[in-house]
């Protein structure tokens, strides 16, 4: 959660010419009914194997950039799949920097309504200590800093393109 995934990817999607997926919105559609729906009604077990079906049907598609949720490298063999397929990507920022980019978004999100800074740090810490050792095996680890405004958000979107190029010449 807002390490800019959707942010980053929309703008990267448009500057490489690709289709732009979330998953979490193709999985909405799918099923009509919200992630938190989905979520609640089928509980976890249920749900990652939904997630797991659209990642196999999305990794399927030709010219896209997809972003995913934060869960879905973590299980399964999702991680595998995705760098089978595709150029995995992780966008990487400090437990600090992510709480003030939630602070001030606009986007609800259940996991954190009504925390404060203070109290998200040591969530976001925690989460991160059990994901990151699958968001270290993406092909391209791009660590922010800053990237609360549009100017550093095509900052971080020309680095990418950068490390892709540089993936490509390699």
């Amino acid at each position: 959660m807002g390490s800019g995934k959707t942010t980053v990817g929309k703008l990267l999607a448009q500057s490489l010419s690709l289709e732009f997926i979330d998953l979490d919105a193709y999985i909405e559609n799918k099923h009509r009914k919200t992630i938190a729906t989905l979520f609640a009604e089928k509980g976890e077990d249920t749900f990652r194997k939904i997630e797991r079906q659209a990642l196999e049907e999305v990794s399927n598609f030709e010219g896209v950039l997809i972003s995913t949720g934060g869960g879905v490298p973590c299980f399964f063999d999702n991680m595998d799949l995705m760098n089978r397929v595709g150029t995995t990507i992780y966008i990487e920022a400090s437990p600090e920097e992510l709480a003030e980019r939630l602070m001030i978004s606009k986007t609800v999100r259940p996991l954190i309504v009504g925390k404060t800074r203070e109290e998200l740090i040591p969530f976001i810490r925690e989460h991160l200590a059990q994901r990151e050792r699958f968001y270290l095996r993406a092909h391209i680890v791009y660590s922010t800093k800053h990237m609360l405004t549009k100017k550093e958000i095509h900052i971080t979107v020309s680095g990418i393109e950068e490390q892709l190029r540089n993936r490509k010449e390699t």
